[in-house]
């Protein structure tokens, strides 16, 4: 135990550490539980501060965030959805097909605030420390921006769903981007009527959760633990059964 002492003076005290917990297990992709409710400025406010904390590629912070809130802009893009949504359809076989038709993939029109998130790779010019040699941590970074904000809404009791089936170029068009900054998220926001117990398409019988174990490597791509001789195999699956069965969080013991 005289070794933890130090790192353990860092730890956030359990309720603080059970509240991020929270906010990981429950966010929630939301699509058709939107209320009418605006979002007041202060709750905006900290959620896009939130975004603009989260960590970038040489500092470069590389996110806007485009607010849209009139009716005509949003059904503009709905229209766009629409459009991609039925090619997209006509992409998977057709048991996939039908379960695709029934699922409702975006809240545009419904939520009080859609938000564009994108992402100007120009900012800090040609060289950006830390992306010499993978020029995509700009996107990267714009995501982590996306995920800081998505958890602090599910904080403060605000649905956050990503849609992602549009056209770029005609997004880019709808909202008037210019042709250098790159579209990485479109989101609906607003308070619900309530966050489902499980994502939307886990829940539809789309895809199961994955078991971790089969995704940890091991010093070596492909050097799993199938044996589960790992201590960390034993962790990692107990934890899972947990929360699949009681819905208990690994920060619960």
């Amino acid at each position: 135990m005289e070794n933890l002492k130090v790192p353990l003076t860092h730890a956030f005290a359990d309720a603080e550490r059970a509240a991020v917990y929270q906010a990981i297990f429950s966010r929630r992709d939301v699509r058709g539980q939107f209320l009418p409710e605006p979002v007041p400025d202060a709750v905006l406010g900290r959620i896009l501060m939130a975004a603009h904390h989260a960590p970038s590629v040489g500092f470069m912070q590389p996110w806007n965030f485009q607010l849209i809130r009139s009716e005509a802009v949003k059904r503009r893009v709905h229209g766009l959805f629409e459009q991609a949504n039925a090619e997209a359809a006509q992409m998977f076989p057709d048991a996939r097909r039908e379960i695709y038709s029934r699922l409702k993939l975006q809240g545009i029109v419904d939520a009080p605030i859609n938000l564009c998130v994108s992402c100007d790779r120009t900012r800090s010019g040609p060289v950006v420390l830390g992306r010499t040699h993978m020029p995509t941590m700009d996107l990267f970074s714009s995501v982590c921006a996306v995920q800081n904000l998505w958890l602090a809404a599910r904080a403060e009791g605000v649905g956050v769903g990503w849609v992602s089936i549009f056209h770029e170029q005609a997004l880019q068009a709808a909202l008037g981007i210019p042709a250098h900054i790159v579209p990485v998220a479109y989101l609906c926001i607003g308070y619900v009527s309530h966050f489902k117990d499980k994502p939307e398409l886990e829940q539809a019988g789309w895809l199961p959760r994955l078991p971790i174990a089969d995704l940890i490597h091991y010093e070596q791509w492909g050097a799993t633990d199938a044996a589960g001789d790992d201590p960390l195999t034993a962790t990692l699956v107990a934890m899972q059964a947990d929360i699949q069965q009681q819905g208990v969080y690994p920060h619960q013991s």
